[in-house]
């Protein structure tokens, strides 16, 4: 038997300490520390492991298989990686165990067997789903077993290529004494976990649950412990879902995936441009369409903005879809190289289809939507923007102009203001390049 120790640990980032307090030294929130009982084994083993020589391990890139969907697929890396740990969050109701769900059953009809543990839900409630969405996979395989001390059993005697665990809130280890959720038993669950999956090369896909404040629950040493991390964003009113990587140990962030959610479950949304150009075809003034590269992706996308006199005091800046220390840089920039008084004037910007964008080359559009706002003129509805403000009111070029060029031509726009040193012959044709070297200039090239 091993020794029995408390201490206290931090609901918010996992800090440990030997007695009670009420701030936390770590993260400074206030009555976060809970007391735990942790079983300390004093059995000692003999190492297993040998060290190996660098040139002497194998340098062969891990053989991925896919989910089944692209765009998971996609923020992934291109598939997933044998013996990995992904998390996966979101909103409770954003269609995270329906997306795994349909991924399950993908795979499963590939021919490889899928293990799917609950501890929300019982079968017969994932049945009744997996009905709802034509799912009826023979090696898809369900269970309702919460404790991770018996999970090794289960992969011997089913051996799965993939398990999805449903959620990693609920299971529990026998050995700690908190109750499920709880900062320790994150711990020593996803640590099992974790060694199950490296020791037999299965992957793993972990759901957790978000907190009011949209991050991951539990301690942020969870997301340490993983491969990847992928978020499940969307409003529950609206159809579209974003798959949004923010930790990959096997490929970039910089991918996301589209999806939207339908009476047969979640599909795949192969042209983001024809989602996000929700008003084409009716220009208003305080509307402008930028050009967008995420990850590997291009897409248009539309920029709405809103100007409006405000009362006394300062105006007020409100951005939903880009920083809003983004939107306060380009106001600053239009009101000292145009000239324009901003400051009593309330701005509201929105990016359309719900998605943030972190791409520079938006600053162009960002700054023709409040341009075209402010003077109440309407942006030419063939005109695309793209171009990232320097503080010095100069518009500077940005990368992958080819694709951006290729995307607008395929949607049917023809003009494209872009940065002047960015100017060239395009190969597709059909287009008019309209040069611009500072922002000065772009409420001329706007109104001509």
């Amino acid at each position: 038997m091993g020794k029995e120790l408390t201490r206290f640990v931090c609901g918010e980032c996992g800090f440990e300490s030997p007695k009670w307090l009420g701030k936390c030294p770590g993260c400074h929130s206030w009555n976060t520390l809970s007391e735990e009982v942790v079983r300390k084994n004093q059995a000692s083993r003999k190492p297993e492991a040998r060290a190996l020589p660098l040139p002497m391990i194998s340098s062969e890139e891990a053989s991925r298989f896919s989910s089944g969907i692209a765009e998971l697929d996609r923020v992934l890396g291109g598939g997933i990686v044998p013996g990995s740990l992904i998390l996966l969050g979101g909103d409770p109701g954003v269609g995270k165990s329906t997306l795994l769900l349909q991924a399950a059953d993908k795979i499963s009809r590939a021919g490889e067997k899928v293990l799917y543990l609950s501890g929300e839900e019982s079968l017969k409630q994932i049945r009744l789903r997996a009905r709802r969405l034509g799912i009826n996979g023979e090696l898809l395989y369900l269970i309702n077993e919460p404790e991770v001390d018996l999970l090794e059993h289960y992969l011997d005697q089913i051996n799965p290529r993939l398990l999805i665990i449903d959620s990693i809130q609920t299971v529990y280890s026998s050995e700690v004494s908190s109750i499920p959720g709880s900062v320790a038993q994150l711990r020593e669950c996803t640590a099992r976990i974790a060694t199950l999956s490296k020791k037999r090369e299965q992957a793993v896909i972990l759901i957790g649950h978000v907190t009011k404040d949209g991050a991951l629950a539990g301690p942020k040493t969870l997301e340490h412990m993983v491969d990847a991390v992928v978020y499940f964003e969307g409003d529950r009113d609206l159809s579209l879902r974003i798959l949004r990587g923010v930790k990959n140990r096997f490929g970039s962030t910089d991918e996301i995936g589209l999806m939207e959610m339908s009476s047969q479950g979640l599909i795949e949304v192969p042209d983001p441009s024809d989602v996000f150009l929700s008003t084409r075809g009716q220009p208003s003034p305080g509307t402008a369409v930028a050009a967008c590269f995420e990850g590997s992706r291009s897409f248009l996308i539309e920029i709405q903005a809103l100007v409006s006199p405000s009362g006394p005091g300062y105006g007020r800046r409100m951005a939903a879809g880009v920083d809003q220390n983004r939107l306060a840089l380009i106001i600053a920039v239009l009101e000292k190289h145009c000239g324009f008084q901003l400051s009593n004037h309330d701005i509201y910007l929105k990016v359309s289809g719900g998605v943030f964008l972190k791409d520079p080359a938006v600053d162009l559009g960002i700054a023709a939507a409040i341009l075209s706002s402010y003077r109440e003129r309407i942006v030419p509805a063939d005109t695309v923007f793209m171009g990232e403000i320097s503080l010095s009111g100069l518009v500077r070029p940005v990368h992958s102009i080819d694709q951006r060029l290729r995307e607008t031509n395929k949607m049917g726009y023809s003009k494209v203001v872009l940065p002047r040193q960015a100017k060239r012959q395009y190969e597709g044709g059909g287009l008019e390049l309209l040069p611009l070297a500072s922002v000065e200039k772009l409420l001329d090239l706007m109104e001509g």
